[in-house]
């Protein structure tokens, strides 16, 4: 195995790839960057070093082998190639690992035959994932890659809580059951915010809520997932941008029943025409924010739809956990929203939750308390980190599986 102390973080889409190279001796990160719009006319490749000196092209980037080889470039003409000997393993994120992949993987010929047969239930994420995992193992064969599972963590969740109340036995053939997504991000605010409270993970209830474009809650305790928002699909829980989030399935019968629309038009409408996007034209929580200020109705509902939906998870989640030391806010929205944190925990003192206001409405980067000296459960504002959460789970299966 390598001795090397650094690990190259990908997370291949559809048309993009993310990187960012983390030295795990200290955490820093040498270089990051974006390929984006893979297989189109106007790609485009930012590559940003620690030294500063941001670097762009616009090319035609034919396909992912094209915009790997091109980062690789990137990396090479900072001394920091694919080929040094400082890289001790190659992380990927992978979007749905099933029931099999509980834990980061050593990719094999078999793994990614797995992961492929999941493709099923994550369309639009693993065909992405393979693509980058195959083109990172053609460019350094003989450099561990390691699939990291968005649904790992939800995969301590117990049976009543991750089972659709369905006949089991269709269920199990088709693994119908409830998998959790956003996984590293869940986890890695749940320990940072209970380093943040000073205590052990394993002595903290959290109430995470993970609000991007795409958003999702958990009940984290002692660091163990016991019920998340997401379910078979990213579509299940929180409204989200353009997802809806819960919904009665008898929607999708109606639709097509009486409204005469396919299965797939129904799937573009669920995941690509609704959420906030689909109450208001826009998905953008900043531009909703704006426009419900000036008094636009069809955002101040979409707002207001969120964030009922946030504060019906909050409250569900204290009652399946009994006791919350805290409730932590990340991704875009959680993090740089307060109207949100603030209109999502307004009068619940009852339940020993008051945000400070003036708390609130500071911006930083860094993990911060927002609730008020007498509130009973914490409120915090955690920045996610989902790049280093990978790096670390890669970097420590390779020095584990080096030292059996």
């Amino acid at each position: 195995m390598s001795e090397g102390t650094r690990v190259l973080v990908l997370n291949a889409g559809s048309s993009s790839v993310k990187y960012q190279l983390i030295d795990m001796l200290d955490g820093s990160r040498p270089a990051s960057g974006l390929v984006e719009r893979i297989g189109e006319a106007g790609g485009r490749l930012v590559h940003t070093p620690r030294t500063g000196g941001r670097r762009e092209a616009v090319q035609v980037f034919a396909d992912h082998d094209a915009a790997l080889k091109a980062v690789a470039r990137e990396l090479a003409a900072d001394g920091i190639g694919l080929d040094s000997p400082d890289l001790a393993a190659i992380g990927h994120r992978v979007v749905h690992g099933g029931l099999r992949f509980t834990e980061p993987t050593v990719v094999t010929d078999e793994v990614l035959r797995e992961i492929r047969r999941l493709i099923p239930v994550a369309p639009l994420h693993n065909p992405a994932n393979i693509t980058g995992i195959e083109v990172a193992r053609a460019l350094r064969p003989d450099l561990p890659q390691v699939a990291v599972f968005d649904t790992a963590f939800h995969a301590s969740m117990p049976e009543h809580a991750a089972r659709y109340a369905i006949d089991r036995a269709v269920a199990d053939e088709h693994r119908v059951r409830r998998y959790g997504f956003h996984g590293t991000s869940h986890q890695y605010v749940s320990r940072a915010t209970a380093r943040l409270l000073g205590k052990d993970p394993a002595e903290v209830n959290v109430i995470v809520l993970h609000l991007g474009n795409g958003a999702s809650a958990s009940a984290v305790s002692g660091g163990r997932c016991v019920d998340t928002s997401m379910g078979l699909t990213p579509l299940e829980g929180l409204v989200m941008g353009t997802r809806s989030g819960d919904i009665d399935a008898g929607v999708v019968f109606h639709l097509h029943r009486v409204g005469g629309l396919s299965v797939d038009e129904i799937d573009t409408l669920l995941n690509r025409r609704s959420g906030l996007l689909g109450l208001c034209g826009d998905n953008d929580m900043r531009e909703i924010m704006r426009r419900a200020e000036e008094g636009d109705a069809d955002a101040r509902l979409a707002f207001d739809a969120y964030v009922h939906r946030l504060r019906k998870y909050i409250g569900g989640y204290y009652a399946v956990l009994g006791r919350v030391d805290a409730i932590a806010f990340t991704a875009g929205v959680g993090e740089n929203a307060a109207p949100v944190r603030a209109a999502a925990t307004a009068g619940l003192e009852e339940l020993g939750i008051a945000v400070d206001p003036e708390l609130n409405s500071v911006r930083s980067g860094e993990p911060r308390i927002i609730s008020s000296a007498y509130s009973r459960v914490a409120v915090a504002v955690v920045p996610t980190d989902e790049e280093l959460e990978i790096a670390r789970q890669a970097f420590a299966l390779v020095h584990r599986t080096s030292a059996d």
